[in-house]
């Protein structure tokens, strides 16, 4: 369809959709991601280009199975470990048809344009086969190896998980905190002193730690090799009281004299500066935590099978016992916690796949630097790289049962005396190309090699990281992906620069030759009105079909009840539900939801979800229908055919204004497009369509395209509902991208007036308005002279509302300049109909003979005065049957008023950097909106001087 477009381009989009996790439903951050791509995609679209944007869900390892393990603990009674690993995948798949199809409605019902056909889940048969190729490409260039070395482990998991999803909670001192596992809360912030005895020595060394139970793994002292309190004990040894160890007295610079006692514990399989340290001093590795955070059978049956936490107050009351423990005291410190359960992470040594991450950092941080990747906004590129230029290796092992097994095999050959430990592996595709490449690798015959497959699964982050050319069918050459790789942009939240951007810029860079996207777009997160990122853990997420369909207080709360979220946090969203939202959401509606979180600026501070500005959206559709109506009934009475837009030339004022103001819009819309600034898109589409279309132009129209006794009506009724007919039809066009459902209902009510038919039915296959087709429209000196006119009506509205007359319609004078003369009486009929006065009496105190129609004599004393600008005054005359004194109390409180603004002028024209930091074209308007303050309060005083003397001359 969209190749046969006319105003097709020989030009390609292509961008996938952050792929949500399978983990539940969406919500407000996800819909702020669906608004702004789908509006990129829809306007790419109508501007001709062939768009491609795929739809996809991730299958999330981690919190996909820890959801459906809880889920069968609830319902069943049965955890994880009663199920064999088919089964228990079984009942995650059920889980992901379930909820996959709720985020592909929810995704249909915001109204994302993707593209269905194409869509690809993490889990598919065909992305498998991507990320197993993916996984042995990067083996066979060393890029993927197995080590030893200490991982971040979530003893809750029993998995390990990657730098990044490890969050710091900083303490200050002693705290109590709860732990997943444990009933009662830990205490942590507590810094433990304990002696170690000095074998064959009447001394000791005292030891500082926030982990006592870990000593259990001590395996020396180290001390800094300058410090002079132990230069005696260098090469001597401890005896550890619990294991009889013996311990070394080791030096090493690392060591820092000044903190606590200068004495260090080294636990290497439980610390990552004790785990270089032993690597420096060939120095062994105890676990005494094992996978699930219980003390292992090397610290001792008191302590074996004892959870990590319990065991720490154990050994202190074992070390008070033997009369070894020095004391405690609070210390500030900064606690791991795992991101995904909330469990504190515990170093543990393991055997794991990790990616080198060094040289392909440095070609994504090169890539930026040469220009080939942009970042947007700007600043993320500092941040960028520094993250990348300070990567560690990236452990992609996990302990799970969901994802995408990996696809490496343990070789054991038969016959072999090898013990069964070695650690001897190899990867394949497949298990046939496995045991080809074993046989090769260890000079062996097939048949003699027995493979058992690596019970792990690669992190979730390592197959999305695959997603822009694995969705388009790589490893094969598929005509999509040679058409639409590299993807034009990503999109996506800040969250995930290094999650997920940072990955797929390394991976598809080495994997397939390319970066995968040229640009980078982040928008900000969203919040709750606390400041609380929306979060399943907190129970503060909004499912947009909420804000959509509307949803009473009482099943919000019920939603929080349902999901799985700690009981302090359920207690505190559910407050403040009923504090934010005491009547729920009503029904807003997907188009004015879409223009809403548009309207914010994603490119720079977190957003703060408002319920009550996504009403006000609702009512900015209701302004839409109101206006279609109007419009549909000036082209029904209508006896002359809508003209082309090209071929309409406005003749009064006012339509050579609004058509100006409609070219200006486009001109702001493109550029801002351009620049993803869709926050001034859409301000610009709702100023000119509420507050030029309709406040403006349709008031001013409505008695033009009434009138029939005037000369010319026809040919100016016929301009008029042409300009009002192609204001309202580009305006819905323009609209479109943000809300294509209301702007598809009223353009197509609009067709049976169109002036040529056209070859799409569909508003969103229409070419988007280009400023070129409107450069006709452009009379910039009107859309000049109309800002005097608008404050003029302003002030004279003002003025009849202090007057109480809100029927009449007054006479009124100007006193104002030649040049605003001229204004005046060029949009002489704008300025009756829309102040709604009888006549302007135009009065210049430089008298000139160039124009007729101003009056050589002033408006008569005792008018009611408006300021329209230090040079402008408008002059009511002040019968002598109006309430004076209600006019006195108006005045007074306009006095009230702008006192205070001037003061804040005042405050800063006045301040030190005011004449250097603040540009020149800054200070000129504050100099005449200071002058403009100072000129009304006079103009208030002569008035209220003038009411009371006339009050006074009356009594």
């Amino acid at each position: 369809m969209q190749e046969r477009l006319s105003h097709s381009v020989d030009q390609t989009f292509c961008m996938c959709i952050p792929p949500p996790n399978v983990t539940g439903t969406l919500h407000l951050g996800h819909a702020l991601t669906v608004a702004v791509e789908d509006a990129l995609v829809r306007w790419k679209r109508m501007q001709g280009y062939k768009v491609l944007w795929v739809p996809g869900c991730d299958h999330a390892g981690i919190a996909t199975q820890t959801v459906v393990e809880r889920r069968l603990l609830k319902e069943e009674g049965k955890c994880r470990q009663d199920f064999t690993r088919e089964q228990f995948l079984q009942e995650v798949w059920k889980w992901k048809k379930e909820k996959g199809e709720e985020i592909y409605e929810q995704l249909r019902r915001l109204g994302a344009s993707l593209d269905w056909s194409r869509a690809r889940f993490t889990m598919d048969p065909g992305f498998s086969r991507s990320v197993s190729e993916a996984f042995v490409r990067l083996c066979d260039s060393g890029l993927i190896y197995r080590s030893e070395g200490l991982v971040n482990w979530s003893c809750f998991l029993e998995s390990a998980i990657s730098d990044i999803e490890v969050d710091t909670k900083e303490l200050s001192g002693k705290t109590l905190m709860s732990v997943p596992g444990y009933e009662n809360k830990i205490e942590f912030g507590t810094m433990y002193t304990f002696a170690y005895p000095v074998e064959g020595q009447d001394r000791e060394i005292a030891v500082s730690t926030t982990r006592p139970e870990t000593m259990l793994g001590d395996v020396a002292v180290a001390v800094h090799p300058d410090d002079p309190r132990y230069l005696a004990v260098h090469g001597k040894q401890c005896r550890h009281p619990f294991t009889d160890r013996l311990l070394p007295i080791i030096t090493d610079s690392v060591v820092e004299m000044d903190l606590g006692t200068g004495a260090v514990k080294v636990t290497p399989a439980h610390d990552h500066t004790d785990f270089v340290l032993s690597q420096r001093n060939s120095l062994p590795r105890l676990m005494v935590i094992g996978e699930n955070g219980t003390m292992t059978r090397l610290c001792g049956l008191w302590l074996e099978g004892v959870k990590r936490f319990d065991a720490r107050q154990l050994v202190v009351d074992a070390l008070v016992e033997k009369k070894l423990f020095r004391g405690e005291r609070s210390h500030a410190m900064m606690l791991p916690i795992c991101s995904r359960s909330g469990d504190i992470i515990e170093p543990l040594l393991k055997k794991q796949w990790f990616v080198r991450c060094d040289e392909m950092a440095k070609k994504a941080v090169q890539a930026v630097e040469d220009g080939h990747l942009e970042i947007i906004p700007h600043f993320y590129t500092k941040t960028w790289k520094n993250w990348l230029s300070n990567i560690s290796d990236w452990c992609i092992s996990r302990q799970l049962w969901w994802g995408h097994q990996i696809p490496a095999y343990r070789v054991v050959l038969a016959n072999s005396t090898d013990h069964p430990e070695n650690d001897q592996w190899v990867w394949g595709r497949s298990k046939d190309e496995a045991r080809q490449r074993a046989a090769v690798k260890f000079g062996a015959n097939p048949e003699d090699i027995v493979l058992s497959q690596d019970s792990d699964v690669l992190d979730t982050w390592f197959s999305s990281g695959l997603f822009p050319f694995a969705m388009l069918g790589w490893p094969e050459q598929t005509a999509d992906l040679q058409r639409f790789y590299p993807n034009s942009i990503l999109e996506t939240g800040s969250d995930l620069i290094f999650f997920w951007v940072a990955r797929m810029v390394m991976l598809g860079t080495e994997l397939t030759g390319q970066l995968p996207f040229r640009q980078v777009l982040f928008h900000s997160l969203v919040r709750d009105k606390h400041g609380r990122k929306m979060s399943k853990s907190l129970g503060n997420v909004i499912d947009p079909l909420d804000v959509i369909d509307g949803v009473s207080l009482e099943k919000l709360q019920e939603k929080v009840k349902e999901r799985n979220v700690d009981s302090r946090e359920r207690l505190f969203a559910m407050e403040a539900q009923r504090k934010d939202l005491p009547k729920g959401i009503p029904q807003c509606g997907t188009d004015a939801l879409r223009f809403a979180l548009c309207s914010h600026k994603i490119q720079g501070e977190d957003i703060s979800f408002s319920a009550s500005q996504v009403l006000s959206c609702r009512h900015f559709c209701n302004k839409m229908w109101q206006t279609l109506r109007f419009t549909l009934k000036v082209l029904a009475e209508s006896t002359t055919p809508v003209g082309a837009l090209e071929e309409t030339r406005p003749v009064s004022s006012m339509d050579r204004w609004i058509c100006s103001k409609l070219y200006s819009t486009i001109v702001q819309c493109e550029q801002a497009f351009e620049a993803y600034e869709l926050h001034t898109v859409t301000s610009a589409l709702y100023t000119f369509w509420v507050h030029s279309l309709c406040d403006v132009y349709m008031e001013y129209v409505k008695p033009v395209v009434g009138q029939t006794d005037i000369e010319h009506s026809d040919r100016m009724r016929h301009v008029a509902s042409t300009v009002l007919y192609h204001c309202v039809s580009v305006s819905l066009t323009m609209l479109s991208p943000f809300m294509p459902f209301i702007t598809e209902e009223l353009w197509q009510r609009l067709q049976p007036f169109r002036p040529r038919a056209s070859a799409q039915d569909s508003l969103c296959l229409q070419p988007y308005p280009h400023s070129s087709q409107l450069a006709h429209w452009h009379f910039p000196e009107e859309e000049r002279d109309f800002l005097l006119v608008q404050e003029v009506i302003r002030v004279a509205r003002s003025l009849r509302a202090q007057c109480g007359m809100t029927k009449e319609k007054p006479a009124m004078w100007a006193v104002c300049s030649h040049h605003q003369a001229q204004v005046l009486l060029h949009f002489q009929s704008a300025v009756w109909t829309l102040s709604r006065i009888s006549h302007l009496h135009i009065f210049c105190p430089q008298r000139t003979n160039s124009l007729v129609s101003v009056h050589n004599t002033p408006p008569p004393k005792g008018s009611l005065i408006g300021v329209v600008d230090h040079t402008f005054q408008l002059h009511l005359h002040v019968q002598s049957g109006m309430n004076k004194d209600k006019l006195i109390l108006q005045l007074h409180q306009r006095k009230e008023k702008l006192i205070p603004r001037l003061e804040e002028v005042l405050c800063r024209v006045q301040s030190s950097d005011y004449a250097t930091k603040v540009p020149a074209h800054v200070r000129q308007q504050m100099d005449s909106k200071m002058s403009t303050i100072q000129q009304e309060l006079k103009t208030i005083e002569d008035q209220l001087k003038l009411l009371q003397d006339t009050q006074t001359d009356e009594r």
